[in-house]
């Protein structure tokens, strides 16, 4: 059975500081890919995730997860000796600070070797990020050949820039980045990350690189200001919908899962970044990454609630 979209990379479990009481924690799930699969699903597509979690209670947590949120689970690998990764979520009044314990994980120890290449065929849409490609050599040579091996089989590649700086050098990241924007077909990068990996403060300038290197497709999610979408053909700025936020962890990982989401149902690129940018929103209105994300029927109420307005 072939899946509409598949995403590669490293999946966490998170304990998230409480603002009502600074010392205790909420244990809840991140990873930007993980968290990109559960929006994609809750927006109903057909999502599977290639990754590995260790032979521990977290990962078995994270198992659970995915098989409750109809993420298809038949890729993931257990590692017997590596751990999951974990991080922790603090908030002041600078906003919010993550701290990980991550290094030497099960998914930072994932090799191309382990990649389900025929699953990667089948798919409609490979997914992979910055932080896939960062958090080892090896996990990043496996990203990488996915990412090659998609492109042959005529599989839409999207990538979102996550930059870490936190996780490997400028320099490093700037070259790994350049090789996997010419595997790409759909970019999402936030628009901290894609100033810092090209040296351009400017829209347009930025879209013009990114469609340089044969990027068909970019998204550039700029927060507040909505998200600027790009083809060869034409670029417009949808707005934002405006909430009002609690935490935005997740929050492009939501928009990046939902926006492909749309594009497997069919939907225009414009509308699709239309409506991620109503379940980014939405999803901020909530703490941690996971729980907030908003499922489909909430998105759409909302998209005609902002059209009756405007009519």
């Amino acid at each position: 059975m072939s899946i509409d979209i598949l995403a590669y990379g490293e999946p966490l479990v998170e304990f998230n500081q409480q603002p009502d009481d600074p010392a205790r924690y909420l244990q809840g799930f991140g990873g930007d890919t993980s968290n990109f699969c559960i929006a994609a699903a809750r927006q109903g597509a057909s999502a599977g995730y290639i990754t590995a979690v260790g032979a521990d209670s977290f990962g078995e947590r994270l198992r659970e997860l995915w098989t409750r949120e109809r993420v298809d689970t038949r890729h993931v690998s257990v590692h017997a000796s590596a751990p999951t990764g974990v991080y922790f979520v603090s908030h002041d009044s600078h906003g919010h600070r993550f701290d990980y314990l991550r290094e030497g994980s099960a998914a930072a120890r994932y090799h191309h070797e382990q990649l389900p290449l025929a699953a990667i065929a089948q798919a409609r849409y490979l997914h992979v990020s910055g932080i896939s490609l960062a958090i080892s050599t090896c996990a990043c040579d496996a990203g990488l050949a996915a990412m090659e091996h998609a492109r042959k089989a005529g599989v839409q590649v999207s990538l979102d820039t996550n930059l870490r700086l936190r996780l490997w050098s400028l320099a490093r990241a700037r070259g790994i980045m350049r090789e996997a924007f010419g595997l790409t077909d759909i970019c999402l990068p936030s628009w901290d990350d894609i100033t810092v990996l090209t040296g351009l403060d400017d829209r347009d300038a930025i879209v013009d690189y990114l469609l340089g290197c044969g990027i068909g497709l970019i998204a550039l999610k700029l927060g507040e200001e909505g998200s600027y979408v790009a083809t060869p053909e034409a670029r417009t700025l949808v707005p934002p919908f405006p909430v009002q936020p609690l935490d935005a962890t997740g929050a492009g990982d939501c928009f990046g899962g939902s926006f492909i989401a749309r594009l497997a149902a069919g939907v225009d690129p414009f509308e699709a970044a239309r409506y991620a940018n109503v379940a980014a929103a939405l999803s901020t209105t909530g703490y941690g990454a996971v729980a907030p994300i908003p499922r489909a029927e909430a998105v759409l109420a909302r998209l005609e609630q902002s059209v009756s307005v405007i009519a």
